[in-house]
């Protein structure tokens, strides 16, 4: 009976302020009212146009650059604007691409709008590049486009040590 009643947020206010004991109860309803904000998604952090960026980034959220980044970018959601210019590699569950990309793109979804120059290679799951988008590059689908980022190296290196212990022995 008591913990219906604190349930109901206006009731358990005024027992609240009557009793000291009565806070280690609430907490549970507290807990109860911070489940539902997570699920509320956080707006993507924005790099305006004036901004320039020299270095490396990683989020798990969104980002969406207006600006001149110099280095590699890894968020869930990258939007490149009109205006910005990226000189590294980008990584992200999804790429929107409006702006200028110099550097390697990997994305589960990968989209270049007409607006879009990218001039290097795009390794992705799922790929659209609208009419108008500039493309220099190569284009390689892959199931698990984000986990292979230095991984295509590693393998011909692994392959060549593996032939020169059989040209010794």
């Amino acid at each position: 009976m008591f913990s219906k009643s604190k349930i109901n947020e206006p009731g358990p206010k005024a027992a609240d302020a009557a009793k000291p004991a009565a806070p280690e109860t609430p907490a549970a309803p507290k807990s109860d009212f911070k489940a539902p904000a997570p699920k509320a998604k956080p707006p993507a952090s924005v790099l305006s146009s004036d901004l320039h960026v020299t270095g490396n980034m990683k989020t798990t959220g969104d980002i969406q650059v207006e600006g001149t980044v110099e280095g590699d970018i890894r968020a869930h959601l990258l939007t490149i604007g009109e205006t910005a210019t990226i000189k590294g590699e980008i990584v992200a569950d999804d790429v929107v691409i409006n702006g200028r990309i110099v550097g390697r793109v990997r994305g589960l979804k990968v989209r270049l709008t007409s607006t879009a120059r990218v001039e290097g290679d795009i390794i992705h799951k799922t790929i659209a590049i609208e009419s108008g988008a500039h493309f220099e590059g190569s284009v390689q689908r892959q199931d698990d486009p984000l986990t292979g980022g230095k991984g295509g190296a590693a393998k011909p290196a692994a392959a060549a040590p593996a032939a020169a212990p059989k040209a010794e022995g």
